[in-house]
């Protein structure tokens, strides 16, 4: 399911043996822009550090309860690798964290989640990448800090960076919700990172390598919009871009 991050940022968070706080933001990789991280706010539980949840913890999101369901006890969480809530999150600290839970490192292969393409709990399943895949060193960015990055498209400014949508199965960044207000008043358009050429992390600007003119004509996306199959494949239409969903399709088989 399609979910706005900063409708998740609502939400609470549910142990397995009780709530810890609530989503205060999440860290993604500029590689295959995908959630690496749930920042969680646990109000005076864990003061002076993040604490950190990686998807492979996050059972579910539960719509009707607001809440995110944790496969983790809060003696696991406490227990985990401590992170100072002013320092970035390093390769060093990453490796504890996963050493700590026993989960397989992502950077590890060239695929999103390491050796395979799709997230996967099951321990029975897990891989080894194989000899000729190489690790990566990601860049975890956050999505409060990339929200506002001025969008260019290949003739002008389009607006700005308001939100994005994630999809709590593989926990990929699917869309950038994008606010044209300043150039094109009272539209909203949704912008998949397929779609991005390049991104100056300096600058807080993202390239896209689309027209103005077909943005302007683009499905609009409003707060009311349900992000359906529908209108996904509209979406993708209007640009003439494959749905990601039958990459997904062909990575399961």
């Amino acid at each position: 399911m399609l979910h706005k991050a900063k409708t998740l940022e609502k939400y609470k968070l549910d142990s397995l043996d009780g709530e810890i706080g609530h989503v205060q933001g999440f860290y993604f990789d500029d590689r295959h822009w995908t959630i690496r991280y749930m920042v969680a706010d646990t109000g005076n539980w864990l003061p002076g550090r993040q604490v950190l949840i990686s998807p492979y913890a996050l059972v579910a999101a539960i719509e009707e309860e607001k809440q995110i369901a944790i496969d983790l006890t809060k003696k696991q969480i406490e227990s985990s690798p401590p992170l100072n809530s002013e320092k970035p999150v390093s390769r060093q600290f990453e490796e504890s964290y996963y050493r700590y839970y026993g989960w397989p490192a992502y950077w590890g292969g060239s695929a999103t989640w390491g050796y395979s393409p799709y997230l996967i709990r099951d321990r029975e399943q897990w891989q080894e990448p194989s000899q000729q895949e190489k690790a990566w060193d990601p860049n975890l960015r956050s999505t409060h800090d990339v929200s506002s990055y001025h969008i260019e498209a290949t003739d002008g400014a389009i607006g700005h960076v308001e939100d994005f949508v994630i999809d709590d199965e593989t926990w990929a960044i699917r869309y950038l919700v994008v606010d044209t207000r300043n150039w094109w008043p009272g539209k909203k358009v949704l912008i998949s990172p397929q779609w991005i050429e390049s991104v100056s992390w300096a600058d807080s600007k993202v390239f896209i390598n689309l027209t103005r003119e077909a943005i302007k004509q683009s499905p609009e996306f409003t707060e009311e919009s349900l992000i359906t199959r529908d209108y996904e494949a509209g979406l993708h239409g209007h640009y003439q871009r494959p749905g990601y969903w039958d990459e997904d399709s062909v990575a399961r088989v």
